[in-house]
């Protein structure tokens, strides 16, 4: 399955990329965004199997009474959207019920593992790109979807991304959404302050300096542990232009790792971005639920244009000082290379132990390639993969524009891959994953920056097997 995963995401990337340079052009262009790059038809022309694309799912032949039950993790406005859709859902198809299981990233993913691992997932999971590897048991934790393409519609989806979510063969998710980080500011907070948003070194340093002097509590930019190492990869790709990892094997050496974590204790000394200690004692489960961030006190983040919606919602809903405004920023300028990577953001699933997989696949369905489902849930988990769906968002002129922009912006800079155990939860665990021990001993002061980088590549290196 991995051993083409760079020439597939590629492919994949080039598919999607027109699909979100399509959504881009909302309403007024005469881009319709209905070309997936997998062979996919126009919404409403008739596919392979002899179904429309967008067109309803068949209900379940039995008309049997079937309870689902369906789990995310996301903010609150993906929570709301998706309440509202599974509702919709359950008024198309009354003989389905579905209960619902969501909640915010942190502790997610251990909580799901313990639940697959076993037998007691839902119906329907959200699952992580890396989940496949790390949770399908190689093709038996999950349903094969290609089993149910009678009520699933996969040709709308590119093939190039299908074929990233296979173990051993099968099928195990469908692919949602592409994705890649990108930096946001509160535009708010760098105008009442009278500093320019970063573009550069010298631009995000100079941040630093003038919201020390506007207030000790306000920060330019708010990185925790698992977003400082997606920071330390994107400033590295841009000074030395390598992918992170390539062929299982870390393309950098301790030498070049030593200076991107220099470079983070730079930000941490330039009072660019806070101390992991003063971060994590704010107390708050992530950072869109941190009052600091709310209230304008912490005006950056590097964040997945698919998760974007929620910290724009949590300033502009802000108490002390609502109506904030939340802006894309530039891709900042550390080397003469593009840095940054893009990934599937996330896939849906249905348990192998389900006992109704194929009304599981028709709320999948609903979802995802649907146009009332498609129409409630727009943008909550980014850019569609779909055909079917882009062209209902590009129709009807829906979504969010932040996350439309970003997505296009982000596929068009990032072109580096990402290797399939990046996200590994040995990894990026909290507080026990390598990235939470060696970021947090490194900001505290408990390692310097050579012993820190030693100890980035023994954890990767053993989580990859070397």
């Amino acid at each position: 399955m991995r051993k083409s995963i760079k020439k597939a995401m590629s492919l994949t990337l080039t598919a999607v990329m027109a699909l979100s340079l399509a959504a881009c052009s909302g309403g007024s262009s005469s881009g319709s965004g209905s070309s997936s790059g997998g062979g996919a038809p126009a919404a409403g022309e008739t596919t392979a199997a002899g179904s429309s694309s967008g067109s309803e799912a068949p209900a379940a032949s039995s008309g049997e009474k079937v309870e689902l039950k369906f789990s995310w993790w996301g903010g609150d406005s993906r929570h709301e959207a998706t309440e509202k859709a599974v509702a919709a859902f359950m008024a198309k198809y009354p003989n389905i019920t579905v209960t619902t299981e969501y909640g915010a990233w942190s502790g997610w993913e251990e909580k799901q593992a313990l639940n697959i691992m076993g037998g007691n997932a839902a119906d329907v999971m959200q699952v992580n790109w890396n989940w496949i590897e790390s949770y399908s048991g190689n093709g038996t934790n999950f349903a094969n979807l290609e089993e149910h393409s009678d009520v699933l519609d996969l040709t709308q989806f590119p093939s190039e991304s299908l074929e990233l979510c296979k173990a051993d063969g099968k099928l195990m998710a469908v692919p949602v959404a592409l994705t890649g980080r990108l930096f946001y500011w509160n535009k708010t907070t760098f105008d009442e302050i009278g500093v320019a948003m970063p573009t550069d070194e010298a631009s995000l340093f100079a941040a630093g300096e003038a919201f020390k002097a506007f207030n000790e509590d306000y920060y330019p930019l708010a990185l925790g542990e698992y977003d400082r190492m997606i920071f330390l990869v994107y400033y590295l790709e841009s000074v030395y232009g390598k992918p992170w990892v390539q062929d299982n094997q870390i393309q950098y050496t301790e030498e070049e790792i030593v200076s991107g974590l220099e470079f983070i204790k730079k930000m941490e000394d330039g009072h660019v971005i806070p101390t992991l200690a003063v971060l994590n004692g704010d107390m708050a489960d992530s950072l869109d639920k941190n009052a600091k961030w709310i209230d304008g006190k912490y005006a950056g983040i590097l964040e997945w244009d698919s998760s974007a919606s929620k910290f724009e919602q949590a300033i502009k809903e802000s108490t002390n000082k609502p109506n904030q405004e939340f802006v894309i920023g530039e891709f900042i300028k550390f080397g003469d290379y593009d840095g940054g990577f893009t990934k599937i953001s996330m896939g849906l699933s249905v348990a192998a132990t389900s006992k109704h997989p194929k009304e599981a696949a028709m709320l999948i369905n609903f979802l995802l390639n649907d146009p009332e489902g498609v129409e409630i849930c727009s943008t909550e988990r980014g850019i569609p993969c779909s055909a079917a769906a882009v062209s209902v968002l590009n129709e009807k002129n829906l979504g969010n524009a932040l996350v439309k922009e970003a997505n296009a912006k982000v596929l068009g800079f990032s072109k580096f891959p990402l290797d399939s155990k990046f996200e590994h939860n040995d990894l990026k665990a909290n507080p026990d994953g390598v990235y939470y021990k060696v970021f947090g001993k490194f900001s505290s002061g408990d390692s310097d920056a050579a012993k820190a980088a030693a100890d980035l590549v023994k954890g990767i290196n053993e989580c990859m097997g070397n």
